[in-house]
């Protein structure tokens, strides 16, 4: 249907007149008549008023639902009001809420103090099995008829207090009719216990290996030992890893599941250790009695075993020279194994210089193209000093020889690791 356009031009004038605001009571005003209503009827006394914008929100406590409504009803019938919110709480409702919490209490304080001569035993169960436990820690006697290492002993008696403990707790929880609490922990134990062992699965192994290495007792406190290239004095043996001390006097730790899956050289276990070293000959001289020179000296030196005696070899035989092998064996609790073998690679060469056996020397072929001769020394003098450097070496080889080494044992890394033992907090597995 067509609008004619007189209407459509008094609709137009009327969107466009200005809106008349009616001045309302403020928000002071509101909230003191809500507040003087409320106090005059005794039913209100605990309820609140907060007035913004014309907004009332009331709060507080109501006895009843009607007396909700009508406090409602009241808030929007003052002038000004524009909107009445409910905060109102009803005491009653409070208490249906934590009705069935207070229920369930008073039903468990009745299980409680029927089932109370039940919950003592288990209570003394698990308390027994504590004193069990540190009654097993303190007398260690029996442990020892078992002939294990320290570490073994250790954690035998880590296991027996943990399935001791545990079996109270199963028995406790079975008197108490727990039975789902029993499932639930034996689960929650065994869930714990596999992430546990993914989580510290380094740690589980290298205290296994520790297990194994002090039960199998490869190497005792000072045992030279090489792990995988790597030499020193055995210092202590803990629950995650083998501490040696080098022979420079460094603090080295191996793993333990490294030193049991590595290859493992105990150069100590064996108090007998042989050397060996090499001397080259020159061609022109008695092989036989150069052999024979080198092994009466090994046998003349008192740090070095007659049996097995010393002996010597031809090793190689080269173009100008020959290389002999001598051997010889050391009691490692009495020398110096370094010391002795250092001793008698000197004295073999003294006494092949006394003799005239003459260890090869590199020989060179020179090419010299004429005009280009180095220049020529004085003979006399050449042979003069010669002469006289020859004999001072004799001499100070003569004042050598009669110089007595010191071939004792060097106890200079046992020192440091007694001492260093004497203030470690670590425990050794490796003591008896």
């Amino acid at each position: 249907m067509a609008v004619s356009a007189t209407a459509q031009q008094e609709v137009t004038e009327k969107e466009t007149e200005p809106i008349e605001v009616v001045a309302t009571q403020s928000d002071e005003a509101i909230e003191g008549r809500l507040e003087e209503i409320f106090s005059a009827l005794g039913d209100f006394e605990k309820i609140d008023v907060e007035v913004t914008s014309g907004i009332v929100t009331l709060s507080g406590e109501v006895s009843s639902e009607a007396l909700r409504r009508e406090a409602l009803t009241l808030a929007e019938r003052i002038d000004g009001v524009v909107l009445a919110r409910d905060r109102l709480v009803d005491p009653a409702q409070i208490a249906d809420r934590f009705a069935p919490a207070v229920e369930k209490l008073r039903e468990m304080g009745r299980i409680g103090i029927a089932k109370a001569p039940l919950v003592a035993v288990a209570l003394l169960i698990v308390i027994g099995a504590w004193c069990l436990t540190r009654l097993l820690e303190r007398r260690r006697s029996w442990l020892d008829r078992l002939h294990l290492s320290s570490l073994g002993r250790q954690l035998l008696l880590r296991v027996l207090k943990a399935v001791i403990m545990l079996l109270s707790l199963v028995v406790a929880l079975e008197l108490l009719d727990a039975t789902a609490v029993v499932g639930a922990v034996m689960g929650a134990a065994g869930l714990m216990g596999l992430a546990l062992g993914f989580a510290f699965k380094s740690i589980v192994e290298n205290y296994l290996a520790g297990v194994l290495l002090s039960t199998r007792n490869p190497f005792e406190i000072g045992d030279v030992i090489e792990i995988d290239g790597k030499l020193g004095k055995v210092a202590r043996l803990t629950a995650r890893d083998t501490v040696l001390v080098t022979l420079a006097g460094n603090h080295l730790r191996i793993p333990n599941a490294m030193v049991i899956n590595s290859v493992l050289l105990n150069l100590t276990r064996n108090p007998r250790r042989r050397f060996e070293f090499d001397v080259g000959v020159s061609t022109e001289f008695d092989l036989t009695e150069a052999r024979r020179t080198g092994t009466e000296v090994l046998r003349s030196i008192p740090a070095i075993l007659e049996e097995p005696a010393p002996m010597g070899i031809i090793e190689t035989l080269g173009d100008s020279s020959v290389v002999m092998r001598f051997f010889a064996w050391v009691d490692q609790d009495y020398a110096s194994y370094p010391r002795v073998r250092s001793e008698a690679i000197r004295l073999v060469k003294e006494a092949f210089d006394e003799k005239g056996i003459e260890m090869p020397e590199p020989i060179y072929r020179l090419h010299l193209r004429e005009g280009k001769f180095p220049p020529h020394r004085e003979p006399d003098r050449e042979k003069q000093g010669g002469e006289t450097d020859q004999g001072e070496r004799s001499s100070t080889l003569e004042s050598e020889a009669r110089v007595e080494e010191d071939l004792s044992v060097d106890r200079t890394i046992d020192k440091q690791i007694a001492e260093e033992e004497s203030v470690s907090t670590e425990e050794n597995f490796l003591k008896s």
